[in-house]
């Protein structure tokens, strides 16, 4: 069975980092920024999510003993509503850079906030990053598209698909099928989707490769720890 991503933004909320108010110190903010290892919080009042602050901003500022609300500081509008689907989320993690993303009700009243670890980790789970199995790019067109027949074939040959993500470059017409499977040996089904007169774009089903992949996810996590 192919597994995809149905969480919301409220689904990644984190309660270990908390919120600025207005009326603490750029000293309180640079204290949270080491003490969380964030470069970005959000400021609320009342409740309200009054914007996102960025380490940068503070230095900016000139002072670390003036309350934030006196920086006169353009804070950043930028954060996500509970409900929207946490590809959003990952979206505006990219665009802005961001370390954290705030989480606002329809009234724009501040639920909590996302970070990027929790985000990066709760997409490695998902697609099944630490699994070992191999990895199948197929290449095809629109029109061919059947999700349905391509687990057929996966199945047919005793493999399971746990995660799949669909691209479609922009030199191409076409769409790129990237799937993880649960097994390491995946050249039957190779062979299988060749039958089908598939393109078979890349497959990666080497031990070693995995391995790599592994620590490489287990560094990027330290990183973000520090």
């Amino acid at each position: 069975m192919s597994r995809t991503i149905f969480m919301i933004a409220k689904d990644l909320i984190s309660g270990d980092v908390p919120p600025l108010k207005a009326s603490d110190t750029g000293l309180v903010a640079m204290h949270w920024f080491d003490e969380f290892r964030v470069s970005h919080l959000p400021v609320v009042g009342d409740s309200q999510l009054l914007g996102l602050i960025s380490e940068d901003d503070i230095f900016a500022a000139g002072t670390f003993e003036e309350p934030i609300w006196n920086f006169q500081l353009q804070l950043q509008n930028i954060s996500i509503l509970y409900s929207r689907h946490i590809y959003e989320a990952m979206k505006l993690f990219a665009d802005y850079k961001l370390t954290t993303l705030p989480v606002i009700d329809e009234k724009g009243a501040y639920l909590g906030l996302i970070t990027l670890a929790d985000m990066v980790g709760k997409m490695a789970a998902t697609a099944a990053v630490s699994n070992p199995g191999g990895i199948l790019v197929l290449e095809l067109n629109a029109n061919d598209f059947s999700m349905i027949e391509i687990a057929r074939i996966v199945e047919d040959n005793d493999a399971k698909i746990l995660s799949f993500y669909v691209t479609s470059p922009a030199d191409s017409a076409r769409l790129e099928l990237t799937m993880k499977l649960n097994r390491i040996d995946i050249q039957p089904v190779i062979q299988a989707f060749l039958r089908y007169d598939y393109t078979i774009k890349a497959s990666f089903f080497e031990s070693d490769y995995f391995d790599n992949l592994r620590e490489r996810y287990d560094l990027l996590m330290t990183y973000l720890n520090v």
